[in-house]
């Protein structure tokens, strides 16, 4: 089947929300495809910029995404995420991606909106969704103080002056976390939703409990990215594997194994995030 449209995603997954998991090898595509067929539910195979620099380039793993995604049973999208590079946004979009982030946090928000707004244009000439970001996502940058939050007046006016079709909010979590301990600000979370029409993007999701990410999704979050606890789920596996066999050198024999427990952790926050069970996948 065709890639699904974010916007088709998001109303599938309603009333719940939309997971989105960071790809860095083969095996981490497999895993989020494989499990959004076994459960019958929209994802999203995301590629960052910085995994983009480890390969050295975009083209060969977004290729990858793209085909492994358009042969799934599953509602599925690739997405290029915190993209702070006009011109890997324009290739992401050259290659076949529907759906790209541009990360300009970093600068000042005058520069941001000029910017965020322009590349906007640019992607919503060739039918590409947007997502951007405002206040600073702790991880990225090193910095994260509990003051640094989105605040929704400033909000409300970027969105207007930028067009932008999903906005990744400050609202407590933390990128690259290795424990669940991040505490949201969901009477945050509410204030956003109810001010903004666009959808509201949770980053660093990893380190937020089971039971915060299901808050988030009732006070109005809709996009949650993780990708950390895929991460830890196949480094952990891999480790058993070697350990259990030392002399092993097939790769297959470990990064099976890592697959298979990236693919439960995936199944796994579907369920938390409240997705419904889909029993018709249209085009």
């Amino acid at each position: 089947m065709a890639l699904t449209p974010i916007p088709r995603l998001i109303e599938l997954a309603r009333p719940g929300g939309l997971g989105a998991f960071n790809v860095i090898t083969l095996e981490h595509a497999e895993a989020i495809a494989a499990a959004a067929e076994t459960l019958e539910r929209p994802a999203i195979l995301q590629i960052s910029e910085n995994t983009v620099k480890y390969h050295g380039g975009l083209k060969p793993l977004a290729r990858a995404c793209l085909q492994i995604a358009a042969d799934s049973s599953a509602a599925l999208a690739v997405h290029l995420d915190h993209a702070t590079e006009v011109e890997l946004i324009q290739e992401a979009v050259e290659v076949g991606l529907t759906s790209v982030m541009y990360d300009g946090a970093a600068l000042d928000y005058a520069e941001n909106v000029a910017a965020t707004a322009e590349i906007t244009r640019w992607c919503h000439e060739r039918e590409v969704f947007v997502e951007a970001e405002l206040g600073e996502i702790g991880g990225k940058s090193g910095a994260h103080v509990p003051g640094v939050r989105t605040d929704p007046a400033e909000a409300v006016a970027f969105v207007a002056a930028t067009g932008v079709d999903a906005l990744a909010v400050a609202v407590g979590s933390v990128h690259a976390m290795a424990t669940r301990a991040a505490t949201l600000d969901t009477e945050l979370i509410a204030s956003l939703a109810k001010a903004l029409a666009v959808p509201l993007v949770l980053h660093g999701s990893s380190g937020v409990p089971d039971d915060g990410l299901r808050a988030a999704i009732r006070h109005g979050m809709v996009k949650v990215n993780i990708g950390t606890r895929l991460n830890i789920a196949l480094t952990e596996a891999v480790r058993v594997a070697l350990a259990g066999a030392p002399d092993s050198s097939d790769p297959r024999k470990y990064l099976g194994p890592g697959r298979l427990d990236m693919q439960r952790d995936v199944e796994h926050h579907l369920r938390v995030l409240g997705t419904r069970v889909l029993r018709t996948v249209p085009n």
